[in-house]
């Protein structure tokens, strides 16, 4: 029997990690020129940009997979909150042009992944 509760987190999980996972593919397609140069502006080592990968590949695999779900989730609250504040922090009381958060992106990344530490991966995922 389909369990309504399990499908939607599992809908969550597919969403969360699918539109995140773009950003990690165009990274790794693209370079990380852009973080590293953020990264640098802040005095910051720039060494560090690598772990965008870390947070726009491998936790939203995690997350789609429902394999340590939590921790996936974990990382990408840590991976936006570091977007976040490097590249949109003077964004963050704003509206964009149609009257929405400026922020709406980064925004749905962050609280999804911090509902889905609470939420947890459901029944469809892989075993662990």
């Amino acid at each position: 029997m389909l369990d309504n509760a399990d499908l939607g987190k599992l809908i969550i999980r597919l969403t969360l990690g699918g539109l995140l996972l773009f950003h990690g593919v165009a990274k790794l397609l693209n370079g990380i020129g852009f973080v590293e140069s953020q990264l640098a502006s802040h005095g910051l080592p720039t060494i560090l940009a690598y772990g965008v990968y870390i947070g726009e590949i491998l936790a939203p695999l995690m997350v789609i997979l429902g394999y340590q779900t939590r921790i996936g989730a974990l990382i990408i609250v840590f991976n936006m909150i570091v977007a976040i504040a490097l590249v949109h922090g003077h964004q963050l009381l704003t509206l964009n042009s149609s009257g929405g958060w400026s922020l709406e992106l980064q925004g749905f990344f962050l609280f999804t992944a911090v509902a889905m530490i609470f939420l947890g991966p459901g029944k469809y995922k892989l075993k662990n």
